[in-house]
Formats: C-alpha cells, structure tokens, sequence
C-alpha cells in the first residue's frame, strides 16, 4: 500500500493533524473491538449461525488471539514495511474481515473473520502509540497518547448505539457491515499520514525525518537500540532474582487483560442474564467506555500524586469491587453507577501495571520490561472471553462476575507483592507515575 507521499502543510499545528487521524483510526479499532460483545446477546437470543455461549466465549478469545499475534509481531512487521503502511494495512485488514464477519454463512467463516479482525486491531494500536509518540506536540507525549486512549472507548461506545440503533431494525449483520466503513477511510491515511520519524531514522533516512521533524514543530527520535540490545534485556530480566519480579508482573497483567477483554466481551450478555432489558444492557457498554476516558485522563495525576504501584493495586481492589457488586440485584441507577466507577478503574487499571514495570524496570531494560508484559498479558486477553463463555454453557452465569473479580483481586495482590519486594531491596520510597500514560 503505497502512495506518493502528500505535501507536507506549515508548521503551526500539522502533528496535531497527525495526531487526529491516529485518534480516528484507533476510534474504529475500538468501534471493531467492542462491536461483537454489543451485538452478542441477539446473537445469542436468535441462535445466529447456530451459535451456543460456549461458541460465543470461543469466538470472542479467537479475536483475542488474533490481537495476541497482531500485537507481538507489529514491532517487527513496522520495523520492515514503515509504520505508516502498517497502519492502513491493519485498518484495511479489520475492515475486510468485518465484512466476512457479515457475509459469513457458518460459524466457522464468522471465526476466521473475528481472528483476521483482532490481528488488525492488535497491530494497530502499538503501531499508532509509537506514532503519536514521534509526532506529540514538544512537553506533551504522556497527554497526547493518554488522548489517543480515550479513543479506543470512544468506539466502545459506539459500537453500542450501533447495536442500539441498527441490529433491531436491520439484524446483527447489519452491525458488521457497519464496521466496513473506516475501509473509507484508507485514502485520507494514505494522503496525509506521515511516515513515522523513528522508522526513517532506523533506516536512514535522517534527512527526510529532520525535515518531518522541523514541520511538525517535534523532536527528532533517538536511533533505536540494535537487535542484539534487546534479546539482552530480555536475558536481564531473569538475571539474579529478577525472574520473581517479572513472573509476577506478567502474571498481574494476565489478570488484568483477561479482566478487560472478558468484561468488554460478556458485559451486555451478563446484563441481561442479570434480568435487564437489552436496551439498558447496552446502556452499561456505554457509561463503561465512558468510565474508561475518565479513568485514562485521571490515571496518570493520581499515579503522580501516589506513585504507580501504589495506585494499580489499589484500582485493582477497586475494580474488583465493581465487578463483583455488578453480580448483586440493586435499583438501576445504582447499577448505572457502579457500571461507569467500574470502567472507571478497570480500564486504567491495566495501564498501571505498565507504568509500575517502567518504574521499576532498568533503564536499559525498560522498554523490553513493558513490551514482554503488555505481550505476556495478552495470553488473558484470549482466556478471558473463553471462560465467560465456558461459565454461561455449563448453566453458572452468575459466577461470571465473580470470576472476573477474582481476576482483578489477584492482580492487586501480585502488583502489591511485586512494589514491596523491589522497595525493600531497594530501600527507597516508592516514586511517582512518571511516564504512565506513554508506557502503555
């Protein structure tokens, strides 16, 4: 997918351009996200495809997988083709599959789309985090990628008034269709999109990137560390008695990936089990996805304020909390309440962990530290819409939030286990959340 590259436009806000059209795609990967738990309970409701729950928590983790390889391989993929190229790819590549997805005439061809979905949607959202990072306004990368988050929820909620509006008239597939649209937006990416100044400058091509550079008012990246640099701290993180704390980090982040992604998949679906209507069960995808903006603009002030480790344990307990109280029967606008606090915590709860690991990581080993937790964590991600759909096949719906719960509360313990064992090796005070939104 190659363009002639658009001319460049005068400085005076052109990176917020770029940060703009990395925030619309990420809209749509979230819209493609979170579209199949909104339209799961009718699904389910008119047996589409013959579908069962336990098919349905399968299909969900299929997509989970695919984010899994998406993800672990778009570093690699980026560092070959350009991280712009990837992007469009991965929009394209999600686009397409949602239109398998509503053509599908069995549950089969419904899974490899929802597989071929999630490996766009996991490259993508690395490919445009390390973008905006390259292209923040000067002082401004931790906000500006803390931003391009609150877009992933944006088309959480989406996707619900998607599924409100479009599949009682027109059907599920209808939804699907819908989420062919951003293939429209390709050309626009194509057209505008500039190409990250890190891959240029790994290539070689410093001319190019300093005059991207000097347009766009940013700083000109570092070259980035050598292959063999990073297999090195790789190797690190298990010198000595490190390998405790990385087990432990990797296993809090599999804790809170299958959280999210086992949340986000069976919200609506254990709404209604719990006696509401459809209407109010995507009202909760809602003020979910609007808890998670909240919860990503506050995130990194409370982690400044506290420290980061100190603050993922504690959004850990608290979410926790919130998922477990969604298992108990109270009036509806405190169930609206607690849904939004929920999200509120759940959805940057996981960022904490990769703030905690950045702080307490090397600076050497620092970026490999975050990338093999965020990856390690992935592995939840796929586990956690399978067990929801395990727990509805076999009769124990009502367990479903409970399971999740426990899932949040383990993560709280090893994030906790984790900070006390490197502040008493240490002997210092716990720091700050410096970093935290960049290092998700």
């Amino acid at each position: 997918m190659s363009s002639s590259p658009a001319p460049l436009p005068r400085a005076g806000g052109p990176a917020l351009l770029v940060v703009g059209l990395c925030w619309l795609a990420v809209l749509f990967d979230g819209l493609d996200m979170f579209i199949y738990g909104s339209v799961l309970p009718h699904m389910l409701e008119e047996k589409a495809l013959g579908i069962t729950s336990g098919q349905a928590g399968d299909l969900g983790s299929w997509a989970t997988f695919g984010m899994l390889v998406g993800a672990l391989t778009a570093g690699t993929v980026a560092d070959r083709i350009g991280r712009k190229t990837l992007m469009v790819a991965c929009v394209a590549l999600f686009s397409l599959a949602s239109a398998l997805c509503a053509a599908a005439d069995t549950l089969t061809v419904f899974g490899v789309g929802r597989t071929l979905a999630g490996l766009g949607l996991g490259g993508l959202l690395p490919t445009a985090i390390s973008m905006v990072s390259d292209y923040a306004p000067r002082g401004r990368g931790a906000l500006t990628i803390g931003l391009l988050m609150t877009a992933h929820h944006a088309g959480g909620i989406l996707s619900a008034y998607v599924a409100l509006w479009i599949v009682e008239p027109l059907g599920w597939r209808a939804a699907f269709w819908v989420c062919v649209a951003p293939l429209l937006f390709v050309p626009v990416l194509l057209r505008y999109l500039p190409e990250s100044l890190s891959f240029l400058v790994a290539r070689g091509r410093t001319d190019r990137a300093r005059e991207l550079a000097a347009r766009h008012d940013v700083v000109l990246p570092a070259a980035p560390a050598p292959a063999t640099a990073r297999w090195e701290g790789l190797a690190g993180l298990f010198r000595d008695r490190e390998w405790i704390q990385t087990l432990l980090y990797w296993t809090a982040s599999f804790g809170g990936l299958l959280l999210v992604y086992g949340v986000a998949t069976w919200l609506p679906t254990l709404m209604r089990a719990e006696g509401y209507a459809l209407g109010s069960a995507l009202t909760f995808v809602v003020l979910f996805n609007l808890g998670g903006i909240v919860g990503m603009l506050v995130a990194g002030r409370a982690a400044d304020l506290f420290g980061a480790p100190r603050i993922s344990s504690l959004w850990f307990a608290l979410t926790g909390c919130g998922v477990f109280l969604l298992s108990v029967h109270m009036p509806q606008a405190l169930t609206f309440v607690v849904v939004f606090l929920t999200g509120v915590f759940l959805n940057s709860a996981q960022t904490m962990i990769y703030a905690t690991v950045s702080l307490r990581s090397a600076p050497a080993h620092r970026a490999t530290a975050v990338g093999w937790t965020s990856g390690m964590g992935r592995f939840g991600a796929v586990f956690g819409p399978w067990l929801g759909g395990q727990l509805l096949a076999s009769g124990r719906g009502d367990w479903g939030f409970t399971a999740f719960a426990l899932a949040g509360f383990s993560s709280m313990v090893l994030i906790g286990v984790a900070a006390l064992r490197t502040a008493r090796r240490t002997g210092a005070a716990t720091p700050g959340g410096e970093g935290l939104i960049g290092a998700h």
